[in-house]
């Protein structure tokens, strides 16, 4: 029989869970991939999230971040807190329902989702000597670029990330996404969490492009990147 305690029996040679269970996990921006990431944190066991995000929900976003026709109108935060209690009773979540500012106080670990290179390079900068562990996930259309910081080599080689805006693509992820897109850009995201509370090396740079089923990991710090993303 299943009990409560043996819900992650499957995961735990992958997921840590005491450490996982020690760490807050913040989510700045729950759209497309920001919500996907929320709810595979509260399915892997994490007990503590903050989700940070100003937006409501809106008719589109049901059928491409997997909100419910119940939650139009609704503040995004508050829809996804509450599927996350469902997922995880005993989960402990700080909302904030607003922009992200630089005085915020922040978990031990960062997930941005949001949708643009500024509100990026900005919260990088805010964070970037608070936090442990930070993701970055990007995404326009079915292109996916995954960004992680663990180490001295990460903190090298985001910062190059961050071109001027009037570099990007065209378009931004709110344009041009699917459930798809933003469920595998979210999984990259969460195995590369996965793999520090492991202890393994954490890859710095993936880019996956499903179109053309074509997948690149920069591993270097290399100035250079496969595709550069809006969003």
């Amino acid at each position: 029989m299943i009990t409560q305690d043996s819900r992650f029996q499957r995961q735990t040679d992958l997921v840590p869970h005491q450490r996982l269970n020690a760490l807050r996990l913040t989510v700045i921006g729950i759209g497309a991939i920001g919500r996907q990431v929320s709810l595979q944190l509260a399915a892997m066991g994490a007990r503590n999230i903050q989700l940070i995000d100003f937006d409501v929900v809106e008719l589109t976003n049901v059928t491409t971040q997997a909100y419910m026709a119940d939650d139009i109108g609704r503040p995004k935060v508050d829809a996804t807190a509450e599927v996350l209690q469902q997922i995880e009773p005993n989960i402990e979540l700080s909302l904030v329902n607003d922009r992200y500012r630089p005085k915020m106080p922040i978990g031990d670990a960062v997930f941005c989702c949001v949708d643009s290179i500024s509100s990026r390079a900005a919260i990088w900068r805010s964070v970037s000597g608070r936090c442990q562990y930070w993701c970055d996930g990007r995404m326009l259309a079915e292109v996916i670029r995954v960004l992680a910081v663990a180490d001295e080599q990460g903190q090298q080689h985001y910062p190059q990330t961050l071109f001027a805006s009037r570099e990007a693509q065209t378009g931004r992820c709110t344009a041009q996404s699917t459930i798809y897109t933003a469920n595998i850009a979210a999984g990259l995201m969460l195995h590369q969490v996965s793999r520090w509370l492991r202890g393994l090396p954490v890859d710095p740079d993936i880019s996956l492009n499903l179109l053309a089923s074509e997948m690149m990991i920069d591993g270097t710090g290399a100035t250079a990147s496969p595709r550069r993303l809006a969003a």
